[in-house]
């Protein structure tokens, strides 16, 4: 299965290695054979010099890279993508059509859509940019909030690091969650990203099309941490014994409910904990856990110190008023 890259000038190096290394780990956990052969395309096919200062060497150029491809994937550069020449849109437009699906990651999604490949498609980029992609081309649907976008077999993902959640989607949907979720925890990344704005943590669900039950937990857990969590109340929720509930979730995550449930508080807490100047108490709230004693017992099993160690180590600079409304509203 051929998985053509396309990089621009000035790309994003992590956007390459990202879909590069997880479609590695995939071949390495395929029982006979490598599913997945990588070409790197650049428009001359020498070494270029990345947005970071680290030089690649390319596999071909849009001259040699003439074959059709299973996958076309566009990575983005730093910042809006210039114009591409009419050469490089001839060649995106002839590599798309021959493809089973393409798509982009990042500002990729700019080259595509001034191709005319994303036109009367959903799309979505880095979320700082959206707005951009938006006004350019307004016969694309763009969606901001999301990390990862499908619309028949054209896709696109948010920004730089969402090149390993779109690549282990693409991975679910050529082999299944199973192989998926091997190379997630090979890379040491969650299948479905939990996060803070709405494009790392909404409609993670609709990233794979399908969901089972543990993701329904997980997603439930992360949204809303103030809730009663306990295992006969979230096994009450799907449907299942309490017993049922608790084989599942540790066969599939490796660890039991309840591990999880303070795991993503404490994940929670750690990030209100080093964006805002909320009391500890407040944040202790926030997070699900009732007083500061359960948070801090909390913090000091899964890291080793207390909250308030924590806070004076990793608080951003100017967190307080940086992420003031962002803080409100996950206090409120």
């Amino acid at each position: 299965m051929l998985i053509t890259l396309f990089a621009p000038d000035n790309v994003h190096l992590l956007e390459i290695a990202a879909v590069r290394d997880a479609l590695f780990e995939a071949n390495c956990r395929v029982a006979t054979g490598s599913p997945y052969e990588v070409r790197l395309v650049t428009e001359q096919g020498v070494a270029v010099r990345s947005a970071s200062g680290v030089t690649f060497v390319p596999d071909a150029s849009i001259d040699q890279a003439t074959g059709p491809s299973d996958t076309l994937i566009v990575v983005g550069p730093y910042g809006i993508p210039a114009l591409p020449n009419e050469r490089v849109m001839q060649w995106l437009r002839q590599q798309a059509g021959q493809a089973r699906r393409y798509g982009s990651v990042c500002t990729g999604a700019f080259l595509l859509a001034h191709a005319g490949l994303f036109s009367r498609r959903r799309a979505t980029t880095h979320w700082q940019y959206a707005a951009n992609l938006a006004a350019a081309y307004p016969d694309v649907t763009v969606e901001p909030d999301q990390i990862f976008v499908r619309d028949g077999p054209v896709f696109s993902s948010a920004g730089v690091a969402a090149a390993i959640d779109l690549t282990l989607s693409l991975i679910e949907e050529d082999f299944g969650r199973a192989l998926a979720l091997a190379v997630a925890r090979r890379l040491v990344v969650f299948l479905k990203r939990p996060g803070g704005q709405s494009q790392y943590s909404a409609a993670l669900i609709a990233q794979s099309g399908v969901s089972g039950p543990i993701d329904r937990i997980r997603l439930l857990v992360l949204e809303n941490p103030r809730r009663d969590l306990s295992l006969a109340t979230l096994a009450k929720e799907l449907g299942v014994s309490p017993r049922h509930l608790s084989r599942l979730f540790h066969a599939e995550q490796g660890k039991s409910l309840s591990d999880y449930v303070e795991s993503t508080r404490v994940d929670i807490s750690r990030r209100l904990l080093e964006e805002s100047s909320a009391p500890i108490k407040a944040i202790a709230f926030a997070a699900g856990f009732g007083s500061t004693t359960t948070l801090r017992r909390a913090f000091m099993r899964a890291l080793g110190i207390t909250p308030h160690e924590y806070r004076t180590r990793f608080q951003s600079t100017g967190a307080a008023s940086s992420v003031m409304a962002e803080t409100d509203a996950v206090l409120s």
